[in-house]
């Protein structure tokens, strides 16, 4: 397939690229252009902008999963907007484009987070649940509003709902297992909020099956089918380290440190991925114990 990318040069955009750069031509939409080409190989086709797509009807498929970090700053006023323009903007100008295509891509794969259910305590979530209202799932509400906006009879839409990616190389995990390796780690406030994390060959070969299975369109929640609680990721990411989990970090120091989006890590969210399962779709780590000790060897 001949692949528009936006977000190729993050964890999850990179490593996709590079898994499958044999497989499909890609072009990458990122503001650095030198950067991207330093990052992705010089034979990555890279524009700066979406504008500069003068015709999408060269791409068989569109994926989007640009945006700001959502966890890097805390939630001010102007960083809420900064984090809702950098995803709303981008995916109502690819959808234009679809839209004025003569001939439009076959897919239009669009990013979204788990964050869409808010908060849910212990229940189980699938793609039916009823979120709760709250910032994260207005900002993810009306970013699949906008994709789906691309919807036609020659355009399938899917949206990834995505749960914490768990890599080696970056991403959640790098800051989630310093503590520990400091030999302070432990649980976060309670320690009963439930996290719904996949492992990123898993979240790649999620992508590439969503790419290529025609039937599947709408929502999918792209998590493993195990979640855990906070406690139990703790003491599961400790024993792959061989390191203590001892310590408890109040809530209120993560309320302080964090502000607002400390509500991310002590409000849980127990996602299981029902769409994706009913699709056919099997793990390769299903359990967190298979994933960190592929990661941690």
């Amino acid at each position: 397939m001949n692949i528009l990318f936006t977000g190729g040069t993050g964890l999850i955009g990179s490593e996709f690229i590079s898994q499958y750069r044999n497989q499909h031509t890609f072009t990458v939409v990122s503001r650095d252009t030198s950067k991207a080409k330093a990052k992705l190989g010089e034979d990555i086709a890279v524009v700066n902008a979406v504008s500069k797509i003068e015709d999408i009807s060269a791409f068989d498929a569109v994926i989007n999963l640009a945006g700001e970090p959502i966890a890097d700053k805390r939630w001010t006023d102007t960083q809420k907007k900064v984090i809702c323009e950098s995803r709303w903007s981008i995916t109502s100008q690819l959808v234009a484009k679809i839209n004025d295509a003569k001939q439009p891509p076959k897919i239009f794969i669009s990013g979204s987070a788990i964050g869409f259910y808010g908060n849910q305590n212990d229940k189980v979530v699938t793609e039916d649940s009823i979120p709760h209202d709250e910032f994260t799932h207005q900002l993810c509400n009306k970013w699949e509003s906008i994709a789906q906006g691309a919807i036609s009879e020659s355009t399938r839409v899917v949206l990834l709902r995505t749960g914490v990616v768990l890599s080696r190389n970056g991403g959640a995990l790098s800051k989630m297992a310093l503590p520990f390796k400091l030999g302070v780690g432990g649980k976060l406030g309670s320690g009963d909020q439930y996290l719904s994390w996949i492992h990123l060959k898993d979240m790649i070969r999620a992508i590439a099956f969503l790419l290529e299975n025609k039937n599947c369109s709408g929502p999918f929640n792209v998590t493993a089918p195990e979640p855990v609680s906070n406690i139990t990721f703790s003491k599961q990411l400790a024993a792959s380290l061989n390191r203590p989990c001892l310590f408890t970090v109040p809530a209120f120091i993560m309320k302080i440190a964090m502000g607002e989006s400390s509500t991310m890590i002590l409000e849980g969210q127990r996602v299981i991925p029902q769409n994706l399962t009913n699709a056919g779709f099997t793990f390769e780590s299903p359990t967190l114990e298979i994933a960190l000790n592929d990661i941690n060897r």
